[in-house]
C-alpha cells in the first residue's frame, strides 16, 4: 500500500530508503518541479539550465527521467510543451513510471517564471553534490569499519573522489570555478559599467552604482547629518545633496550599530507626518550589534539584504561590523562581504572615522587615505571616499573626495544646519559664483589660491581649477581667453569669464 497521489510518481521511486535513525539525503523537490516546467513553457530555458545540471542530479526518478525527454527533444528541434512531451513519453514507453499524463501537466502549471530556472537548477545542483558527498562519506565509514581495512588503500579512494568531484565542478558551466566568470564582450556591454552614478553626475561622481562609498571623519564634524540626507534622498524624499542629483532606491536597510538613540534623534530633525508611510514601506532599520560580524560571516551582508528586499545597506559605523579594524585579514574579509552584496546588487554606504592623531587637523588643509583609521584594505575596496575635516560641533566644514570613481569632487567647504539636520554648499567657493563676481576673469591659479584658503597653490591644486573652469566652459557658463607663451616682453596666463547668458540668467 502507498501513499502516493495517483498522479504523482510512487513514493518508492524517491530512490533507496535510509535505514532508521538516518537524515534524510539533501533534495529540493519544488526547485526540480520548477526546473522542468520552465522547460516546458520556453525551450530556450534548456540552454542555459544544461551547463548547470550534470546526469543524475535529479532526486526524484521521475524528474530525472523528464529531464532525459526534455533534452531529446530540445536536441531534435521538436517542441517541449506537455503535449508533445507526454507523446514522447509514450512512446519510450516511460509515460506510467513518470505519474502519467496529468502528472507532466501539473509540472507545466508550476507557476515560476523562465527567468529563475536557472537559479532553481543551481539548488537541484547543489542538492545532488551535497548526496554524492554524503554517499561518499557513508562508503568511506562502511570502508573504515571492515575487518582488516587498509588505510592507505582507503586514503587513495578518498583521494579518487575528491578528485572525480573536482573535475566534475570544472566540468560545470556553473561549477565552483566558473560560476562569476563571463566572456569579455557580456562584461563590458551587460555589467552595468555605464549606469547612472547613485549620487553626482557621470563627469563628477560622489557613488557610483556597484561600488561602495565611504564617508569618513571625527566625531561631531556631521557625517551622520550627511549620510543622513543622502539616505532620505534615496528614498525619494529629496532629489539632491549638496546640488548634486541623487537616484532613488526600492528600499534601504540602515544598520544603526553605533549609538542607535542618537542616530534616531539626529534622523528625527528630518522626518515630517507626511513622510511615515514611505518609512515605514521603504526604510528599515537594525537596532544594535549583528548577529556576527561581517569578517566571521561573510555572507550575512548579503542575506540581510535579502531577508529585508534591501538595494542599499548603511552601515553606521564601520567599526562595529568588524572584529577589529587593524588586522589586514579581518580587512579583507569584510572586502569579500562588501564585494558579495554588491556583486547581488546591493549598494553600499559606510560611515568610518579617522586616526585620533589628525583629528585636530587645521581646516581646510587635504587629508589622505593614510589618515582613515584601520588597514588600508578598507579604502583599498571602496569605490569613493569622502573625508570631511572640522572641529566637532562646527556647523562649517569642508569635504575632500579622497578616492574618486570619475572626476574630483570638492574640495567643498559646506555648512550644516544642526537644527534642521541640513546641509549646503559655501557659495564664496562655488567657481561659478566667483567668476561670476570677477569682472576681470580668472585664471585657473587665481581660482586655486581662493580654493585652497590661500597661500601658494600645489600643482594638483592647479589642475583640479583648470578642470573646473573649463567644466564651466563646457556647459556655457564661462568663456575663455587662451594664453600667450612667456618671452621677452612675458607671457599671459590663460583667462576665464563669465558668459553673457549667466550674468543675464543671474541678474
Amino acid at each position: 500500500m502507498t501513499d502516493a497521489q495517483p498522479n504523482t510518481p510512487s513514493h518508492f521511486e524517491e530512490g533507496p530508503t535510509p535505514p532508521l535513525g538516518a537524515a534524510e539525503p539533501p533534495y529540493n523537490v519544488d526547485a526540480e518541479r520548477a526546473v522542468l516546467g520552465a522547460c516546458m513553457h520556453n525551450s530556450d530555458a534548456i540552454d542555459a539550465i544544461r551547463p548547470v545540471l550534470g546526469e543524475d542530479s535529479f532526486y526524484r526518478p521521475a524528474h530525472e527521467t523528464i529531464w532525459r525527454a526534455l533534452l531529446t527533444q530540445h536536441r531534435e528541434g521538436k517542441p517541449t510543451d506537455p503535449i508533445v512531451l507526454v507523446e514522447q513519453l509514450q512512446q519510450q514507453g516511460d509515460l506510467q513510471r513518470v505519474g502519467d499524463r496529468s502528472y507532466v501537466f501539473e509540472l507545466a502549471n508550476v507557476l515560476y517564471g523562465t527567468g529563475s530556472a536557472a537559479y532553481h537548477a543551481e539548488i537541484v545542483r547543489k542538492k545532488a553534490d551535497l548526496r554524492r558527498l554524503r554517499t561518499s562519506a557513508v562508503r568511506i565509514l562502511q570502508r573504515a569499519q571492515e575487518p582488516g581495512a587498509d588505510p592507505e588503500a582507503i586514503r587513495s579512494e578518498v583521494e579518487t573522489e575528491v578528485r572525480a568531484e573536482r573535475e566534475r565542478a570544472l566540468a560545470s558551466g556553473h561549477g565552483r570555478l566558473n560560476r562569476f566568470a563571463r566572456d569579455g564582450w557580456s562584461f563590458v556591454t551587460e555589467t552595468g559599467a555605464d549606469t547612472e552614478p547613485l549620487w553626482g553626475t557621470r563627469d563628477k561622481t560622489v557613488w557610483a552604482s556597484g561600488e561602495s562609498l565611504m564617508i569618513v571623519g571625527a566625531p561631531g564634524v556631521g557625517k551622520t547629518t550627511l549620510a543622513h540626507q543622502v539616505i532620505f534622498a534615496r528614498l525619494g524624499l529629496q532629489a539632491t545633496v549638496l546640488e548634486m542629483p541623487v537616484v532613488p532606491s526600492r528600499r534601504v536597510l540602515y544598520l544603526a550599530m553605533d549609538r542607535p538613540k542618537q542616530i534616531a534623534k539626529a534622523m528625527k530633525r528630518r522626518v515630517f507626518a507626511t513622510d511615515e508611510k514611505i518609512l515605514r514601506d521603504r526604510l528599515v532599520v537594525w537596532e544594535g550589534p549583528l548577529p556576527a560580524t561581517l569578517d566571521k560571516e561573510p555572507d550575512l551582508l548579503a542575506d540581510l539584504a535579502a531577508a529585508h528586499q534591501a538595494d542599499t545597506i548603511v552601515i553606521d559605523s564601520l567599526k562595529d561590523a568588524v572584529s577589529t579594524m587593524v588586522d589586514d585579514g579581518l580587512a579583507v574579509a569584510f572586502h569579500n562581504a562588501r564585494n558579495r552584496a554588491l556583486r547581488g546588487g546591493v549598494e553600499i554606504l559606510e560611515l568610518h572615522h579617522q586616526r585620533k592623531a589628525t583629528a585636530d587637523a587645521p581646516r581646510g588643509q587635504r587629508p589622505g587615505l593614510d589618515q582613515v583609521y584601520g588597514s588600508t584594505w578598507y579604502v583599498s575596496g571602496a569605490g569613493s571616499v569622502l573625508f570631511v575635516t572640522g572641529k566637532a560641533g562646527d556647523p562649517a566644514v569642508t569635504l575632500h573626495h579622497l578616492k574618486t570613481p570619475t572626476g574630483e569632487v570638492g574640495p567643498l567647504d559646506v555648512t550644516h544646519d544642526h537644527a534642521r539636520g541640513t546641509t549646503t554648499l559655501d557659495p564664496t567657493k562655488d567657481p561659478a559664483v566667483l567668476l561670476r563676481n570677477a569682472p576681470n576673469g580668472m585664471s585657473s591659479r587665481e581660482l586655486a589660491t581662493v580654493l585652497i584658503g590661500g597661500g601658494e597653490p600645489e600643482r594638483a591644486d592647479l589642475e583640479k581649477a583648470r578642470r573646473r573652469l573649463e567644466s564651466l566652459v563646457a556647459t556655457g557658463l564661462a568663456t575663455k581667453a587662451d594664453g600667450i607663451a612667456g618671452g621677452a616682453g612675458g607671457g599671459q596666463q590663460t583667462r576665464y569669464y563669465a558668459s553673457a547668458r549667466h550674468l543675464t540668467a543671474v541678474g
